[in-house]
């Protein structure tokens, strides 16, 4: 295939959204960032420092302390979020496309998730925030008690790469509906497409602190954690990453919610309807390039099907058009930077020195000598104790291991330290469903895997802490608050 060229846009970010205002940063760090595809630049963005999330900080705790959005009513604040939804929506197209161009994700799902999602979710909790009651009066043994929802301050937002627009929305709607501020720090990997956000909000007219977004690398956003005016963190990424927020968030008692990593299992049953499992491959299995936390890139499959179901995924897999993600044909992309592939490319190898069975893959692709392509990649007879079976590729890279009965499939799939997502691959509900009900996962699929937006999303164990998304996710960025009254309370 050949790849689109002259692609020359004039992309570069030197500044940062703080306090309403494009302002110049306090440093004289920049990122440039490469194109995926090609491996040439892309466009160059300036980097925080410690005093730019500082200024930011401060601005967030203004706005919320003095000015005018900590004494908002909620439809006041679902006005706003619509306009936000708006802004957003009318750049849903040119985002999409420039987070392709950034990460390799195919356009198809970044249309989805880096465009309709983010204006559909801001779009949700408008709505939301105006139908739940945020103050009731219930009796009590000396009148009554008043109990009232509070924003729970100023949150700071930590976001990846790989669905940095959705990922990014999910915290700020929610905080925003709620009446919190939010700093938001994006992953330098995606360096270009966080600022949309804040063309975004000054379009839409939110107040001046409301929204503040500075790119920064690991040392300014352990600022941003650490920062005294800081009442949340909220964090996607590595559980590594999570480990070290969740202690400092523990040695500064403030709230944190955590959704990591993840090595989620596919668990096939011997009634599977083949046809229909090979059809929902790409989404459990092989989503955006394989660089999506609830990829179920450990597929149990029982011994009595087992050779034909080895060959089915490996089929798939060796089917794959890979490609420049802005071609719609294109099912697999490239990795988001050279380190991701060569992380992927490592995996690859140590699976190849194992025991395990390579079936599909296995390496860079012919014809692709620019950017970071790698093929999908399937190996069989692989022991579940395996470090390709345990540890998180984050690459279009599947495990198959054999079992021996429903009890067995189940034990091994919580055999993991994580706990984000999975499937059940079965011609009866109802057995896929008991099996899904056993599994300590925090999202599972049954004949399907596809999130749905309205329901609480998260994982168990090391796969992080609390939820995102549906009604659910409110709670995450309010306070309860009791004030105990006289009975008259009780007739207003």
């Amino acid at each position: 295939m050949t790849l689109t060229t002259g692609r020359t846009t004039d992309l570069d970010r030197t500044r940062f959204f703080i306090d309403g205002r494009w302002v110049e940063p306090l440093g004289t760090g920049t990122h440039v960032a490469l194109e995926a595809a090609t491996g040439e630049p892309l466009g160059t963005a300036a980097l925080g420092t410690d005093a730019d999330i500082d200024a930011a900080v401060r601005a967030a705790r203004r706005a919320l302390d003095e000015g005018p959005w900590g004494r908002t009513t909620a439809s006041e604040r679902a006005a706003v979020l619509r306009r936000f939804t708006a802004a957003l929506a009318a750049r849903a197209d040119a985002t999409s496309t420039l987070v392709s161009r950034e990460n390799g994700m195919p356009i198809g799902l970044s249309a989805a998730f880096n465009g309709a999602a983010p204006a559909g979710l801001l779009q949700m909790y408008a709505d939301l925030i105006e139908t739940t009651p945020l103050e009731s009066v219930r009796p009590s043994p000396a009148g009554s008690t008043v109990v009232r929802r509070e924003p729970v301050g100023v949150v700071g937002a930590i976001t990846p790469w790989n669905y940095p627009q959705v990922l990014a929305v999910m915290k700020i709607a929610p905080a925003l509906a709620a009446g919190c501020t939010v700093v938001l720090k994006p992953s330098p990997e995606t360096a270009l497409d966080g600022y949309v956000l804040g063309d975004a909000a000054a379009e839409a007219g939110l107040p001046p602190g409301v929204l503040n977004i500075v790119l920064a690398g690991r040392d300014a956003g352990a600022a941003l954690v650490s920062h005294p005016l800081v009442d949340k963190i909220a964090f996607t990424g590595s559980t590594a990453a999570g480990r070290l927020i969740g202690a400092e968030c523990g040695r500064s008692i403030r709230r944190c919610s955590l959704e990591l990593g993840g090595k989620s299992a596919a668990v096939v049953l011997d009634d599977v309807d083949l046809d229909s499992f090979v059809a929902g491959l790409g989404a459990a299995s092989f989503p955006n390039n394989g660089q999506t936390c609830t990829a179920q890139t450990r597929i149990l499959a029982p011994r009595s099907r087992y050779a034909e179901i080895v060959d089915a995924v490996a089929g798939f897999a060796d089917g794959m058009t890979v490609g420049d993600p802005l071609d719609p044909a294109v099912a697999c992309g490239p990795m988001a930077s050279e380190a991701q592939l060569e992380r992927v490319l490592g995996y690859i190898e140590l699976g190849r020195r194992s025991d395990a069975r390579l079936v599909a893959g296995g390496g860079r692709p012919a014809g692709l000598d620019r950017g970071w392509f790698v093929r999908p990649t399937v190996f069989a007879d692989v022991d579940n104790a395996e470090r390709i079976a345990q540890e998180e590729i984050f690459g279009p890279v599947v495990t198959i291991t054999p079992y021996d009965g429903d009890d067995e499939a189940i034990r091994l799939a919580d055999a993991s330290e994580y706990g984000l997502g999975g499937s059940v691959w079965t011609s009866d509900e109802e057995r896929g469903l008991a099996i899904a009900r056993r599994i300590r996962t925090g999202t599972i699929g049954i004949n399907y895997y596809q999130q749905d937006l309205g329901a609480p999303f998260g994982g168990m164990k090391a796969s992080g802490i609390g939820r995102e998304l549906g009604p659910e996710a409110l709670d995450g960025y309010l306070e309860f608050k009791s004030i105990y009254a006289s009975a008259a309370q009780l007739d207003r």
